[in-house]
Parts: C-alpha cells; sequence; structure tokens
C-alpha cells in the first residue's frame, strides 16, 4: 500500500487530499501545514510519496522539497501548487521534486500523479507542458541548440517536443506539422534517446532542467 504525507497549507485541501487517497486504498500516514513539520514528519513516517504545498508561507517550499530529497531519497515529491509559475516549477524540479498537479486538478489526476511517483515515475500536469511547448514554440529558430546525452536535436525535433511536451499524440503531432505518424515516431525515438528520457513526464522534466523555458 502506497504511504502519503499531505502537506498544503489550507486543512481542507490536506483534508480533502487525503480522504481522495484513502478512497483510492492508500495509506495517507500524516499531515502538516508546511516548513519543518513536513521534513520532520518525513524523517519519522517515511512515506513513499510527499505532497509539498510550495506556496506555503509557512517556510521557503523549494527549500522543503530540497531537505526531503537530500534526507530521504527514496521518497518521492509531489509539488501541489496554482497554475502557471513555470520558474517556481523549474525551481522545484531541480530542487528533486518528481512531479506536479495544480490545486483545481480533478480526484482521478491527483491519484494517477500519486500512483505514479509511487512506481518511481514522474508526472506533470499538462498545462506545465503546454506553457513549455508555447515558450519552446516562441523561442525556436533554425539555430536554436537543445542536446542532451545523445547529442544535439534537429530543428524539427525541437518542434515535436514541444508539440509532445503540450500533451498532443503521435498522430494529432503529425497532423499539426504535416508528418506522416510514422515520422513522428521515429523524431520522438530520436528524441528520447538523445535526451535520455524514457517517458513523456521525463521529458519534460529534462526539458525544464536543461533550462530550455524562456
Amino acid at each position: 500500500m502506497t504511504r502519503v504525507l499531505v502537506s498544503h497549507q489550507h486543512r481542507l485541501m490536506r483534508a480533502g487530499m487525503g480522504l481522495i487517497l484513502e478512497d483510492a486504498l492508500m495509506d495517507v500516514v500524516g499531515e502538516a501545514p508546511g516548513g519543518e513539520e513536513v521534513v520532520k514528519l518525513t524523517r519519522v513516517l517515511r512515506p513513499d510519496v510527499v505532497l509539498v504545498d510550495v506556496r506555503s508561507p509557512a517556510a521557503d517550499g523549494i527549500a522543503v522539497i530540497r531537505r526531503i530529497r537530500s534526507g530521504h531519497s527514496m521518497t518521492a515529491v509531489l509539488v501541489v501548487a496554482e497554475q502557471g509559475g513555470m520558474a517556481l516549477l523549474r525551481a522545484a524540479f531541480e530542487a528533486g521534486a518528481t512531479g506536479y498537479v495544480v490545486n483545481d486538478s480533478s480526484p482521478a489526476e491527483l491519484i494517477l500523479a500519486v500512483e505514479t511517483l509511487a512506481a518511481g515515475g514522474s508526472y506533470v500536469h499538462p498545462s506545465a507542458g503546454a506553457a513549455m511547448a508555447e515558450q519552446l514554440a516562441a523561442g525556436s529558430t533554425p539555430g536554436v541548440l537543445v542536446s542532451g546525452p545523445g547529442g544535439q536535436l534537429t530543428k524539427r525535433e525541437v518542434e515535436v517536443l514541444g508539440e509532445l511536451a503540450a500533451g498532443l499524440t503521435n498522430a494529432e503531432t503529425g497532423q499539426k506539422l504535416f508528418l506522416s505518424v510514422r515520422t513522428v515516431e521515429n523524431h520522438r525515438a530520436h528524441i528520447f534517446q538523445k535526451l535520455g528520457v524514457s517517458s513523456r513526464a521525463e521529458l519534460v522534466r529534462r526539458a525544464i532542467e536543461a533550462d530550455l523555458i524562456r
């Protein structure tokens, strides 16, 4: 059973998220408003996933994430925040978070995000992918450089990257860029290989960490 620690500055939010996760047969081991209390409870309870409200006035949410991850590398951190704030999101991922949902996410999305993190994956709310895609598109020029462990992406691969990060399927990406599905699949495979990622969520995270958001 997945063990979850719920943190949010608002008591009703904590209670609501806790009930949602308990209904999904998860073990909500504790809750806290934020700050040092979250760090201490993580140390004592050792949950699989911690939900962190990065805008909590109790403490610097980014510092809390960094402390949780430095002392408990096996505990995944799911950021809970308002819509937008790409700079804050990037800082959270750089501090060690592996997931992001917004305050008005559906119960199903919250459950999916926690399950994904508990299984060792990453989850990013679609709005973050869409925002990244828009900023990439605004800054994409023939001379743009996007690279990873496997090499530098071509301009077309950067365009495909933006659409995939926005949540489009291979077929939808092909229609938008006037490419066949097979061509998109080939570009996708090359992008994943070059950036060293294995899922769409990791692709978004890798792009954020690589400072592709302008």
